[in-house]
């Protein structure tokens, strides 16, 4: 029996005992042998005895009366222990089946859920233990994926140099500088996907550094649309920069939000075909910042838009890893307006039908 359970069972005892079968008792005790505080009829009775009847009475009354105050307090305590027990199994159960939960769930059977029952306050806790569990599941589920994300994404630039390496210790590739280029730039992949992956995890950790200044939107947004251009132009691909209505300089890490534009506008460029068109709009709305890149491209489906800003996530997974990107830029976005108190969002009519990435930042944070 658990610490609990006694402990109820003998505070029940000791209530009976004292709020119902002491004092009952006593009273008891003290009606008969007090002669003043009798009822006339019965005081009238006890003077009518002479001395010996009323020593007899009162030996009797001396010898009953401990007896009825012991039988009172065994049976008190056997009823205690009886109701006791019931009541205490019917409260302590529930307990017991939810530490028997924390144990199961405790091995990494994380799908495992506690039955809720027992009073509201151990149904509320119960509760609470299936949300915890929920949340841990869903946390390793995303840790998983992550961990088999990495390693993809690690693989094949890997597997190219240790390949071309081998191919040239073999003496099947030259050792010239248009095959150092090739691994160099397998180098530069691995690089960026690892610092794309760090500055992830500083941002999910509230660590990620902001230098904040006064930002010149405006201005940023003029200067990508100009960085941009030329690559636009090769793809055959028209890009247009506007600024909407009078805009305020914020208070923001200009740097970040430089990282944060050419993302976007690099996502655009690799979902918008030959002879469409990216416009990249700025406009204060309802005391917000909106940055708006809409383009002419593959569009997305309501799935697809529900997992655009996830790590590795890629809408087209035909797409390689040269043409279709790291998967992290648009997460890395959403990790910078987060960390400036904003959001980005996606917003699609559908399949070849282009699609638009706002994002949403406060005039200061």
């Amino acid at each position: 029996m658990n610490r609990l359970r006694t402990r109820f069972i003998a505070a029940f005892i000791g209530v009976i005992l004292l709020v119902v079968l002491i004092p009952l008792t006593f009273a008891l005790l003290l009606r008969w042998l007090d002669v003043a505080g009798q009822p006339p009829e019965i005081t009238a009775v006890l003077e009518s005895l002479s001395p010996e009847q009323a020593a007899v009475m009162e030996s009797f009354a001396r010898q009953f009366f401990p007896r009825q105050i012991a039988g009172f307090i065994i049976f008190g305590g056997l009823f205690g222990v009886i109701a006791g027990v019931l009541l205490a199994r019917s409260f302590v159960r529930p307990l017991d089946t939810l530490a028997e939960s924390t144990r199961q769930f405790g091995p990494r059977n994380l799908s495992h859920r506690a039955k809720v029952q027992g009073t509201e306050e151990i149904r509320a806790v119960a509760q609470a233990f299936n949300e915890m569990a929920g949340r841990l599941e869903a946390a390793e589920t995303l840790r998983q994926n992550l961990l088999a994300d990495v390693a993809h994404e690690l693989r094949t630039p890997v597997t190219v140099i240790q390949g071309n390496l081998r191919a040239i210790l073999d003496d099947v590739y030259p050792l010239d500088k248009e095959e150092v280029a090739r691994l160099y730039e397998q180098t530069r992949l691995l690089s960026r996907v690892i610092d794309d992956l760090r500055e992830l995890a500083q941002a999910e950790a509230s660590q990620l550094s902001l230098n904040i200044t006064e930002v010149d939107v405006a201005a940023l947004v003029k200067e990508t649309g100009v960085a941009f251009q030329p690559i636009a132009h090769n793809q055959q691909i028209e890009l247009h920069a506007e600024l909407l209505g009078h805009l305020p300089t914020i208070q923001a890490d200009g740097a970040r939000l430089r990282q944060s534009l050419h993302n976007l506008v690099s996502n655009a460029l690799r979902h918008t075909p030959a002879g469409g068109h990216i416009l990249l709009e700025v406009e204060q709305v309802d005391g917000v910042m909106q940055i708006r890149v809409k383009d002419s491209g593959s569009g997305m489906t309501t799935e697809q838009l529900s997992h655009v800003f996830d790590r590795f996530y890629r809408a087209d997974p035909s797409r390689s890893r040269e043409s279709g990107g790291s998967g992290l830029g648009l997460a890395i976005v959403r990790a910078i307006a987060k960390a400036h108190g904003g959001e980005v969002t996606a917003v699609s009519p559908g399949l070849n039908h282009g699609s638009t990435l706002i994002l949403t930042l406060p005039l200061s944070t």
